[in-house]
């Protein structure tokens, strides 16, 4: 019966950034393997241990510190140590390609640098599989989701069958007045009130021009004379 390629993905060394890990992981997922992330920061025995209990098939690490010549060694070191030396181990990082002809040399599969293709990598694990378990134990990637029924269209509604909601008028009953005729009630007035916090502005009355007229039987004062005096002139002293 075929089964799903079970990949383990880790993060081993003091490296922080696990964001392409993050991706391979879900790519690999996609492409219909069973994926174990790690995640940050974690020791070579730790990841071996976590590879022979979850009993996969590849283990693939993620460097970017520059310590792939001593943590790839390691890792496959322990695998031959716990009985699982026969597993794939792969994996990327920033590595030099001489480094990676090293590397290969000892045993450790293909590496890929920055900027593969996800595709690629997907492509490597399963020929892989298929090489060392043969054709008939690989599974298939996971089928799409079936698309969903669609909604059966709503029934045109006919007039003819829809029955009448008008009740039958006796023989002879007045018909009532046509609403065109009727007047439209006339809507009173609302008086506009003031908005709070204003006040109304006073209005200003304007200054008549004309100018009053003395009593009667009062004699006019002569010209160039005052009635009152100003009260800012002041009388200069005498010396």
């Amino acid at each position: 019966m075929p089964r799903k390629i079970r990949v383990l993905v880790g993060k081993p060394g003091l490296d922080g950034h696990d964001r392409g890990a993050k991706v391979v992981a879900a790519a690999l997922r996609d492409a219909g393997m069973e994926v174990i992330y790690t995640g940050l920061h974690q020791s070579p025995e730790q990841i071996v241990e976590a590879a022979v209990q979850e009993d996969v098939d590849v283990v693939a690490l993620s460097i970017l510190s520059g310590a792939h010549m001593t943590l790839f060694p390691e890792v496959m070191e322990l695998m031959k140590m716990r009985g699982v030396g026969d597993r794939l181990l792969t994996g990327g990082g920033i590595i030099p390609p001489e480094d990676m002809q090293t590397l290969s040399g000892m045993g450790v599969g293909r590496l890929f640098g920055p900027g593969t293709s996800t595709q690629d990598i997907a492509v490597y694990i399963r020929e892989w599989f298929t090489a060392t378990h043969g054709p008939a134990d690989v599974a298939s990637a996971a089928a799409p989701a079936p698309a969903r029924d669609a909604l059966p269209a709503a029934a045109p509604r006919s007039r003819e069958a829809a029955p009448s909601r008008r009740v039958a008028e006796p023989a002879g009953a007045p018909k009532p007045a046509s609403r065109s005729h009727a007047k439209p009630a006339r809507r009173a007035k609302v008086a506009k009130k003031a908005k709070p916090g204003k006040r109304a502005t006073p209005v200003k009355r304007a200054k008549s021009t004309k100018r009053s007229k003395p009593a009667k039987g009062a004699k006019p004062a002569p010209r160039g004379t005052r009635s009152q005096p100003r009260s800012g002139r002041r009388k200069k002293a005498r010396r």
